[in-house]
């Protein structure tokens, strides 16, 4: 699994890239990652092409030898002579076909299109970056699962509008953060097992170099990398892309909105949750920051905006686009490296997040037990009526907040309210652990749904 590391790899570029991409995504995502995804892709054409006999054998292992060593390609010098004709493909083409002999030149990039092979390229990225955010995402369920399972019964104030609402669990709480973590990477997974496919099309999407064997190349393509064969070509079809970039997009929402929690149950005021080895600050030596949170929260932020870009580029003019094909490169790969790092780093929160049940229950007290004026009043409406046991609940309530007394004991003390219901009856009815409703009963179905995905992920050897 892909894990912060103290050390960074020569990949990390820029000031604040740290902070969002973990060593690991950097890795699987920077442009030496990309430009041997490309040679992969020229590699396998030429393969690809001797498979149906249009090459020479031992032409075709010359080129994909020579692409198999991508150390020997210099990729500042492949990036710098890009700008000249807005792909890195041109450049690269140039310095494979200088390595091999002039018989296996005349066969480097063979029918090909520089969008054959970025987008391709694209395609061999992402499925290494999703696979390993797939994995980073186990980790968070099984995080999940465990904090669900180990504070079922923990009571905290459940929260609405950012105001105190009902008691519920911090398990409750937990097995939220769960189902939703399992609903979005198992809309990821799926997109890594079905959507990752081969381009292929040449310069209008016909191989026309090929004559009638262009699809026949193509199935070889597709099958020396391991990945899916279109129906068709898909340079202007951006359909994979943003399939691919919505669910990468809705994987960052799910961990960002557990690491808003934790940081809005850090608060000091709150004190619910810690981060187990909580960041300082430049001038307050006692703060304890859920800088882990930070990190997945502002990542989660960033996401909905690279999204909109790839959106923003699906349609394309005729057969190859001027510009929103290109627009979608750097969004695309910030993407990948972005939400990946985030379930890593969600991952490693949760594994040390500390919880602090008192303060929990301490601050479900906080309101002097107002959160069970639903109860109070559905209680006192059987006898009293829906609108006059509100009216009285309420007014009971504003006493509470006013006098800083409790509930149960402006309950005990009101002569209406005792003529109906008995102190047995107030004490009962003002005790926040029976009123959870189906609380338990949520957690057993998504610690299930939990093995269930386990089971069924654990078949996918991909994974």
């Amino acid at each position: 699994m892909t894990r912060p590391s103290s050390s960074r790899s020569e990949t990390a570029t820029g000031l604040f890239t740290p902070t969002f991409v973990t060593e690991g995504f950097d890795e699987l995502t920077a442009p030496a990652a990309w430009l041997r995804a490309m040679l992969d892709f020229e590699g396998a054409l030429a393969l690809a092409q001797a498979d149906v006999g249009l090459v020479p054998t031992a032409v075709a292992e010359e080129i994909a030898d020579r692409c198999r060593r991508s150390e020997d390609f210099d990729v500042d010098s492949t990036a710098r002579r890009a700008a000249d004709s807005a792909t890195p493909v041109i450049p690269l083409v140039k310095d494979l076909t200088a390595g091999v002999s002039a018989e296996a030149g005349a066969y480097v990039h063979r029918g090909a299109t520089s969008q054959d092979v970025v987008d391709t390229a694209a395609m061999l990225v992402a499925r290494e970056a999703v696979r390993a955010s797939l994995r980073e995402l186990r980790v968070v369920a099984d995080e999940c699962a465990r904090l669900a399972e180990e504070h079922r019964h923990t009571l905290i104030t459940g929260r609405t509008l950012l105001q105190h609402a009902l008691p519920t669990t911090f398990g409750r709480k937990a097995a939220g953060w769960l189902v939703a973590v399992i609903e979005a990477a198992e809309g990821l997974a799926g997109i890594w097992r079905h959507r990752l496919a081969v381009q292929f099309g040449g310069p209008v999407g016909t191989l026309a170099t090929f004559g009638s064997d262009g699809v026949r190349v193509t199935t070889a393509l597709a099958e020396r990398l391991g990945l899916a064969e279109p129906v068709l070509p898909w340079h202007t079809d951006r359909t994979r892309v943003v399939d691919l970039a919505t669910s990468l997009g809705t994987v960052a929402g799910a961990l960002g909105n557990i690491a808003l929690d934790v940081e809005l149950a850090a608060q000091t005021e709150v004190g619910e949750l810690a981060e187990g080895r909580s960041g300082g600050s430049s001038a307050m030596p006692h703060k304890r920051n859920p800088v882990r949170a930070v990190r997945v929260n502002a990542a989660a932020r960033r996401a909905p905006g690279l999204v909109a870009t790839l959106l923003s580029a699906v349609p394309q003019e005729h057969e190859r686009a001027a510009g929103a094909w290109q627009a979608e490169w750097e969004p695309f790969n910030e993407l990948l490296r972005l939400t990946g790092s985030a379930a890593a780093v969600t991952g490693e929160m949760l594994g040390e997040l500390e919880v602090d049940a008192d303060r929990m229950r301490s601050n479900l007290e906080l309101s002097g037990g107002v959160l069970l004026t639903e109860r109070i009043s559905t209680a006192l409406a059987t006898e009293l009526g829906p609108v006059v046991a509100s009216e009285l609940v309420g007014e009971l309530s504003r006493r509470v907040s006013r006098d800083g007394s409790t509930l149960r004991a402006e309950l005990l003390a009101d002569e209406t309210v005792r003529a109906v219901l008995s102190e047995r009856d107030v004490l009962d009815l003002t005790e926040p652990g029976d009123y959870l409703g189906s609380a338990d009963e949520f957690i057993d179905r998504a610690l299930a749904a939990h093995t269930r995905w386990k089971e069924t992920s654990a078949g996918d050897p991909g994974l």
